[in-house]
């Protein structure tokens, strides 16, 4: 049973796997037809599960439990293979004003026949005690299971901690670092911008380096332009006011990738790098919206995930950018800086493309996962970056030294 803590009550969903129900009910081949099940036997299957749980608050008033929708799934484990799930969703009201963060479950539907059967009871979403069910030690709540002594099955008591919007805002912050510090394709695409922007573009190539103000200018430039476009879609995606499909929105992110990297090795629109980086960005905003669209809060906790999700994004792509970019200024004026990015950018094409074949097709390809297991270095190439950057600059000096001495 998974749970999604809100303000005034719970929404559940609860997953029974159809091959153990049949141990209970035999004649009614439950797992035979699940095509019509639902139609067949719905009302049958809800009155025997509101016989079987109950749920009451701390002074022992009893919640209402509504049967919101129900539909068969099929799903996979490691050792039993693949199995049909009959997935109950459930609205839980607790009586008056009672919190919906203290509670008793009484379930016993399946284990009263079937003594093996074990139910697990998990936090998948609660704002305001800061879980979002990824930290699995934490949102785990319980296992209701048949007591083998007297066969009784004992409820599960449930005391969340006191909820705070505080708690909210700061899971949605640090859920905004980790989606960005993930999101390596988004990361890739900023790094591509960033690239040639210490040079200038002449006759179709890039040249010299324009100096550490030129590159710094342009730099604000494109981390602005970028942060400007995704925050405006990340907005409206996350309130609803736009949507696509999650697949186009992957493959453009992909596409937005490889046009950057070409960039880098050939300028293609030089000077307007800006305006790509915020076009862009419209895009790669659809895709963090949808972390928050789903989340089914009120308006203030809403604005306030968007706030502190966008912060996280924000506070992550600003370190990123602070780790990478000073040995790409640094080294801009020597000729290595060439080698350097013309080998970023045709990792970049290479990686893109994968992605691009892997979300059109919709199937995981290698050369994909090898990227992802360089990625996994990404500190080391990072440290190389900046030991060949100061060797070069110091390396400068001290030959400018020798010169000076010598004439």
């Amino acid at each position: 049973m998974l749970l999604d803590v809100k303000e005034d009550g719970i929404r559940a969903e609860l997953q029974w796997p159809l091959k153990e129900f049949d141990f209970v009910f035999p004649d009614a081949a439950l797992d035979s037809d699940v095509s019509t099940l639902v139609a067949r036997r719905g009302a049958w299957l809800d009155h025997y599960l509101l016989q079987h749980m109950r749920i009451t608050d701390n002074s022992g008033r009893r919640w209402s439990v509504r049967v919101l929708d129900k539909n068969v799934l099929r799903d996979e484990q490691f050792l039993t293979g693949t199995y049909n799930e009959l997935v109950f969703h459930l609205w839980l009201q607790p009586p008056g004003q009672s919190s919906p963060r203290s509670f008793t479950l009484y379930y016993d539907a399946v284990m009263h026949q079937l003594i093996t059967h074990k139910m697990m009871i998990r936090i998948r979403q609660d704002w305001d005690g800061g879980l979002s069910g990824k930290d699995s030690a934490a949102a785990e709540l319980g296992m209701l299971m048949v007591n083998p002594s007297d066969n009784s099955v004992p409820p599960v008591v449930v005391n969340l901690d006191e909820g705070s919007k505080w708690k909210g805002f700061r899971q949605m912050f640090f859920l905004g670092m980790e989606h960005i510090a993930d999101g390596t394709d988004h990361l890739m695409f900023l790094l591509a911008l960033l690239l040639p922007a210490p040079l200038i573009a002449s006759g179709g190539r890039w040249c010299q380096s324009g100096g550490a103000r030129y590159a710094v200018r342009n730099l604000l430039k494109i981390v602005t332009a970028f942060t400007i476009g995704h925050s405006l879609t990340l907005l409206a995606g996350a309130l609803g006011w736009l949507r696509l499909p999650a697949q186009p929105v992957e493959v453009l992110i992909a596409l937005s990738v490889l046009i950057g990297c070409i960039h880098a090795l050939r300028p293609l629109f030089p000077g307007k790098e800006l305006f790509i980086a915020g076009g862009f960005g419209l895009i790669h905003g659809l895709a963090f919206a949808g972390t928050l669209y789903n989340l089914d809060i009120d308006g203030t906790r809403m604005a306030l995930s968007i706030l502190g999700f966008n912060l996280g994004i924000e506070i992550m792509q600003l370190f990123v950018v602070l780790l990478v970019v000073p040995w790409l200024i640094l080294l801009g004026p020597f000729a290595t800086y060439g080698y350097v990015r013309t080998a970023g950018a045709l990792f970049g094409v290479v990686a893109s493309l994968a992605w691009i074949t892997e979300r059109v097709s919709g199937n995981a390809n290698e050369i994909s996962a090898v990227v992802s297991r360089l990625l996994l270095h990404a500190r080391w190439m990072i440290l190389l970056l900046a030991v060949l950057a100061l060797f070069k600059y110091v390396r400068f000096f001290y030959t400018a030294g020798h010169r000076k001495r010598y004439l």
